[in-house]
């Protein structure tokens, strides 16, 4: 039985845990965000962190995206605010500014500029490593938590057939490994998980996975703006699309008055990591926005750049011998295409199903068991994952158009058509930005009055050869 009492923990229930002891496997952002969960309903969450790490460190070696432009979607900030309350003002304080998507973006679409109109929906603009020092420094408060920094974990085994509940890890001065039981072991450790090893060995199969490619590079630097610098804009993008918008690129307002600035590119448009060259591929983009604040500011750290070759989901959820006591969480499970800015939002979507299951089961017996979580947990992420996974690949598909499915190119066809009339429609532009912000069902676009519009866009278009 648990000794540890949660209800100093932000956002806990104030009631004695339930169960011992969680691992998580990772302690970035998607471990993060998990082990907070986690605290209400264990009385140890263990997050191993194979870097050294402190209490001021933000985004850290092992996650070269880290230092990239990120955008954290309406639905995931507020999932955010509800776990850590008064995140958000807190990152404020900072200067990361809050607002309207449709009034402080300059959007440039692939038929021109979205309508600068208020659309309710409220998003926040920061860098990564700044919400990854707030994260860590909240988590690692938290009663439970024990977070050991510089740790590998060398294998995850299982003290019954069908089951992985052992943690073997080694921290970095030490000369032997320890081995954990755990009631849960959580997988966070992102793109190169072991997780195939560990089922391999346990002599269970390896998931099955899907994998949609769309190299896009990523260039990107963080610039201090002039003291003077006043815009009317907090963020300025251009979206790339297929097959034509080959480059794009995003500046964002960040905390401490800067600028956060991404310039991507598909395949070999490569966007180049010297400040010649940098601003050189930023005047080449429609948007003269992120060339200007690119020339006005001053260049802070270094400039990185990072390639991703798309989307890759592990279908736990189809794997019928998926082991108990194990899930998989954030990259580890589903990689997305950066440039739609999905992966933040749907870890912090993924930890919220994880605590509403935990608390199902509590609130069942008293202290239920957990046998049975860990498949229930897999198929209720595939449902989190499906619709922003959609929403990507079907446009990622279209890069190389050939034998795509019907359904991918007549999504992409259809998001075209929305596209040109939110141009010069303002409803269908907020009904755009609700369902690119989780914050509205893609249904909301297959409105009839939405295809009465597109359909008769294209019917016009289709008599002046448009």
């Amino acid at each position: 039985m648990a000794k540890n009492q949660h209800s100093s923990s932000p956002g806990s229930h104030g009631e004695r845990a339930v169960w011992e002891r969680a691992v998580v496997v990772g302690g970035g952002y998607a471990g993060l965000v998990t082990a907070r969960v986690l605290a209400d309903h264990f009385a140890e969450v263990l997050v191993l962190e194979r870097d050294p790490v402190g209490s001021d460190t933000g985004v850290h070696p092992h996650v070269p995206q880290g230092y990239h432009a990120h955008a954290l979607l309406a639905r995931g900030g507020d999932a955010l605010e509800a776990l850590f309350p008064g995140l958000r003002a807190e990152l404020a304080e900072l200067g990361a500014p809050v607002f309207d998507y449709g009034e402080r973006i300059s959007f440039l679409l692939p038929a021109g500029y979205a309508p600068p109109d208020p659309v309710g929906v409220s998003i926040q603009t920061f860098t990564r490593d700044e919400l990854e020092r707030r994260l860590r420094q909240r988590v690692s408060a938290l009663a439970p938590v024990r977070l050991l920094a510089a740790t590998r974990c060398e294998t995850v085994t299982g003290s019954a057939p069908g089951r992985l509940d052992r943690v073997r890890y080694r921290t970095r001065d030490a000369e032997e490994s320890v081995e954990v039981s755990a009631d849960l072991v959580v997988d966070a450790s992102g793109r190169s998980t072991s997780i195939d090893r560990w089922l391999s060995d346990a002599r269970l199969p390896v998931s099955a996975k899907t994998v949609i490619k769309a190299k896009i590079t990523y260039t990107s630097a963080c610039y201090e703006r002039p003291p003077q610098d006043r815009q009317d804009f907090d963020v300025a993008y251009q979206m790339t699309f297929a097959p034509g918008v080959r480059r794009g690129g995003v500046v964002l307002a960040v905390e401490h008055h800067r600028w956060m600035c991404s310039l991507f590119g598909v395949d070999e448009e490569v966007p180049p990591t010297d400040d010649e060259g940098y601003l050189d591929f930023a005047r080449t983009l429609g948007n003269p926005r992120l060339a200007e604040q690119i020339k006005c500011g001053t260049r802070q750290g270094e400039i990185y750049r990072y390639t991703n070759p798309g989307n890759e989901w592990r279908l736990h959820h189809k794997n019928a011998r998926w082991p108990e006591r194990l899930i998989a969480v954030g990259d580890s499970v589903c990689v997305f295409n950066p440039v739609y800015g999905q992966g933040l939002t749907v870890a912090a979507l993924e930890a919220e199903l994880l605590g509403a299951l935990l608390r199902r089961r509590r609130d069942r017996t008293g202290r239920g068991g957990l046998d049975g979580l860990s498949r229930a947990y897999q198929r209720a992420a595939a449902r989190v994952i499906q619709v922003p996974w959609t929403l990507a690949t079907s446009s990622d598909l279209m890069w190389a158009p050939a034998g795509q499915p019907l359904s991918a190119r007549f999504a992409h066809w259809y998001n075209r058509h929305v596209f040109a009339l939110a141009v010069h429609d303002p409803g269908m532009w907020a009904r755009f930005v609700r369902v690119l912000n989780m914050t509205a069902p893609p249904s909301l676009l297959l409105r009839p009055e939405v295809m009465a519009k597109v359909a008769g866009r294209a019917l016009r278009g289709r008599g002046t050869g448009a």
